[in-house]
């Protein structure tokens, strides 16, 4: 299937990357940093409030650190299926789903293409902030999968990274996704709402709600709201004292800041037709 990775192109683990060429999502999670997401854990709560997970058979496409997952346990959903590329993410993940539950919950090491799920079982798919490090290939293989393993009337959310306003040009929406991809060492390529919606529609998939939110992960006040006082706290002294983290992590930031007017988190929900 396509967008599956052969052993010998699979990337190496988390652990076994320096600081100078981790992706800069482990960069910060290294250094404390517990959400993930561009649109903070405000707009990963509304994804999934409106996606319904409680007693729903739920996938997870590259859960990361487990955050959201422990956020989609909270909420009881009948079953929990986490589909995580790297082993030591995997591991981080299944630390985290001992919590209370209704139902089984697993992590499987596999491809986010590939899940091995059957057909038409599940309920709600969640991905986030995972499509916008694909290329297009690798979108559409995603989508497809959670396309297939969704049930009639199941719900795909995502909550991505997107380039506003949809007519931007071309040439700007070059010059950003160079930028991002010079900042965090991933290959970045967030699309427009428009083509979010595009993607999604593209394979069978209905539109329900379109949510928005600034991108603003490492300004100050999203890090406080996201982390709490001290995680951020913690955060911050990290950064302090450790120099060559510390430079990546001012490069990240100041990517944001001059791209400010042209990115937005953004959280789809998408149905699929009964």
């Amino acid at each position: 299937m396509p967008g599956r990775r052969r052993d010998s192109d699979a990337p190496l683990p988390v652990s076994s990357r320096t600081d100078d060429n981790v992706p800069g999502h482990w960069l910060l999670a290294r250094l404390g940093k517990r959400v993930l997401r561009p649109g903070g854990v405000e707009l990963t709560r509304t994804l999934l409030a409106r996606a319904n997970v409680t007693d729903a058979d739920v996938l997870e496409l590259a859960p990361g650190l487990g955050r959201t997952a422990t956020e989609i346990i909270a909420r009881r959903p009948r079953s929990y299926v986490g589909a995580e590329g790297d082993p030591d993410a995997a591991k981080l993940v299944r630390g985290v789903l001992g919590g209370p539950g209704t139902g089984p919950a697993e992590v499987r090491v596999t491809d986010a293409a590939d899940t091995g799920l059957a057909d038409a079982s599940a309920d709600v798919v969640i991905g986030e902030a995972m499509l916008t490090m694909q290329g297009d290939a690798a979108k559409h293989a995603i989508v497809a999968e959670a396309a297939r393993v969704l049930r009639p009337r199941g719900r795909y959310a995502i909550h991505e990274l997107a380039l506003t306003p949809d007519d931007v040009a071309e040439d700007v929406s070059t010059d950003v996704r160079q930028s991002l991809a010079r900042a965090i060492k991933v290959n970045a390529r967030p699309l427009t709402i428009a083509e979010w919606s595009q993607l999604l529609t593209g394979h069978g998939l209905v539109v329900e709600h379109v949510t928005t939110a600034p991108m603003a992960l490492l300004q100050p006040r999203r890090v406080i709201a996201d982390e709490g006082l001290f995680g951020a706290l913690r955060f911050a002294k990290n950064v302090l004292t450790k120099p060559d983290a510390r430079k990546r992590v001012l490069s990240m930031r100041q990517t944001f800041r001059k791209h400010r007017e042209r990115l937005i988190a953004v959280a789809i929900i998408a149905t699929k037709p009964g």
